[in-house]
Parts: C-alpha cells; structure tokens; sequence
C-alpha cells in the first residue's frame, strides 16, 4: 500500500468541496480554519469552498477543483471541507490517474467516503476517514480531535471510545455538551485483533457496491493473509436497511477474509418493523399476562444471534410462556447441519420451555 507523506508544522493543507460548500455555517468553519493554523499549518482553500450550496459546484468544477490540489506541488494534504449528499456526482470526472501519480493524504468524514474508498481500494492508496475541514471547531478541543492530527504528523496513538457524547447531533445542538454516557455492545465479551482497517459511512458504501468505483474484492483478496477489519458509520439507515446493506455486501464478497466489524454510534435511530429488542420484551410479557391461565404462548427464536434468542426465550419462560418455536436469520449459513444442530441443541438446553 502506498502511504503518502505525513504532516510537518508549516506544511500546507489545501482544501476543497467535493461534497457540500460550508457557506450556511462560516463562522464555525473559520473557527476550525483558525485552530489548524493554530497548530502550525498553512491554508489554502478552492474557489468553491464557502459556497452556500448543498453542492460545492457542478460536478465537473468539484473534480476540477479537486485535481487542482493534487497536482500542487505546495499541497502536502488535502481536506474536504465538509460532508453532504451528492460526491457520487463527481466520480466520472475525478482524475485518479492523477491521484496515483501524486499521492496525498486526503481526508474527509461521511459524504467523502464516496472518494477515499475508491482511492484506497481500486489505487492501494492509504486514506484517512477521520474529519472534515470544517470539524475543527469544538472548545474545548477533545481528545479525538487532538488525535486526529498527532495520527496525520505519523504519531502512533491508542484510540479509545469516549466517556460521553453528543445525544444531539452537533450541526443540530445549540451547544457543544457531551451529556450521554458511551456504552459498547458486542455479541462476545472481548475480542484480540489485527487485520487492515477499511470502511466508512455505509450509507455512502451501499451506493458504490458493484460500480465501477467498487475496489473491494480486489482489495480483500490482496490483503487475505492479513485479514480485514470493517468500520461502520451509519449516518441516517434504518435497522432494517442497515442489515439489509449487510446482507448486498455480504453477497458481493465484501467480507470475505473478515476477522471483526466496528460500527459507530447510528446518528438518527429509526426502524420500518418499529420494534426495538427492548419492545418485543414488552410485547412477550403483555401477552403472557393476558394469556396467563387461559392459553398456551409460544415466541418465535428467530433473532440475528443465538445468544438474542437464548434471552427473549429465556424471558418467554419468567413471564409464563410455554413454548418456542426455533429457527435462525435468513442470512445464516451453517457450514453443516452438525453446526445448525449445535446451535439448536444449545438454544433448547437454555430453556425449559
């Protein structure tokens, strides 16, 4: 893999809009600007940067702009200067010849996803989903921020999750708070490993799989002895499009080589089903208490892991259900029916349903 030069104080960051332009939020912007210059770093900024416009120019004139600080020879990185909808408009006209010959580091968070990937997968160019240009403006500065440029001048550091963060969405707060504490789900207690890192905003990645900027397969299979680890950034995906994005991956070989998957906090929870794990709880013991006495209840073990339906059957049980009906995820495919059978037998020991 090609890993572009690392940051040095003074060097110069170029930024540019292939997404969105920051001009409906310019005073934040220019308070991130000013603590990059803070930290020792030059600035230059394209044409379209502070457009007001969901759009940081027509498609043609975002590459344009793009290209422009690639082939600089002052630009030592390059930022997008913030996220949005519309960067999958530009991939046409993106110049990645270009890219390969002058390789940066190129960051950016959500909507820019829809220009690393493609770098890092089709070209074997390292890049970096991080921050937007923009992003820089919370005071105090957190950790995560600091480590964000100790990661980009080539300092090793150990990530962490946070104590606390934003329930509020911070383009939607009326201050910067970190008011909710962080808690981790995993379906195992502790996991040790290592493998290279690849991912983003999944809303974006479901538009790339199976285009011509889709470079995973090729990706994976270069790296198979090292092993993939997936990243997640769900910005607005229901739960139910979520699994199902991880289904069309799944199906196009993304995972393939996969030791561990990490997704990030969802930014606006939603579900189409409308049943949350802790609801289908409160709908098994409703209709346990009015059934009590008057008729037999069974609940369905048909969650996405067996240790989900080890609990609502087990649930099932304390509430005054009497029977359950065993089956698995669409998506679950047994190596051979010993394997089905294992898990089946251990769901059934569980319980004395």
């Amino acid at each position: 893999m090609i890993y572009p030069e690392f940051l040095h104080k003074g060097d110069t960051i170029g930024i540019c809009a292939p997404s969105a332009g920051v001009g409906k939020k310019l005073e934040s912007y220019d308070t991130a600007i000013d603590y990059l210059k803070q930290q020792g770093y030059q600035i230059k900024e394209t044409a379209s940067v502070r457009l007001n416009d969901p759009r940081g120019g027509d498609a043609r004139t975002r590459a344009k702009e793009l290209d422009q600080l690639v082939t600089d020879p002052e630009m030592d990185m390059i930022m997008c200067a913030a996220g949005g909808d519309f960067l999958d408009e530009i991939l046409p006209y993106v110049n990645f010849a270009s890219i390969r010959k002058h390789p940066k580091w190129i960051m950016g968070a959500s909507d820019p996803t829809g220009l690393l990937f493609p770098i890092t997968t089709k070209y074997d160019i390292a890049t970096v989903y991080g921050l937007n240009a923009g992003s820089y403006d919370i005071d105090p500065v957190p950790e995560f921020v600091k480590k964000n440029l100790q990661i980009l001048s080539g300092r090793k550091t150990i990530q962490k999750s946070s104590d606390y963060h934003m329930k509020t969405p911070s383009f939607l707060a009326e201050k910067i708070e970190f008011d909710t504490k962080t808690e981790w789900l995993a379906n195992i207690d502790s996991l040790d490993v290592q493998g290279r890192c690849i991912g983003g905003c999944i809303d974006v990645l479901k538009d790339l799989i199976g285009t011509p900027y889709d470079g995973t397969k090729s990706f994976v299979r270069r790296y198979s002895d090292e092993g993939i680890i997936w990243y997640f950034d769900n910005f607005s995906q229901s739960a139910e499009v979520f699994y199902r994005t991880l289904l069309q991956m799944k199906y196009a070989g993304w995972f393939k080589g996969t030791k561990a998957i990490l997704i990030g906090r969802v930014l606006f929870e939603s579900s189409e089903t409308g049943m949350t794990y802790e609801e289908r709880k409160e709908f098994v013991r409703i209709v346990n208490d009015e059934a009590k006495g008057r008729i037999i209840t069974s609940v369905g073990a048909l969650l996405d892991t067996v240790e989900e339906n080890i609990a609502i059957m087990q649930y099932h049980e304390e509430t005054g259900g009497t029977m359950a009906m065993l089956g698995h995820p669409i998506a679950y495919d047994p190596l051979d029916p010993e394997e089905l059978y294992r898990n089946y037998k251990y769901m059934a020991d569980s319980t004395n349903l």
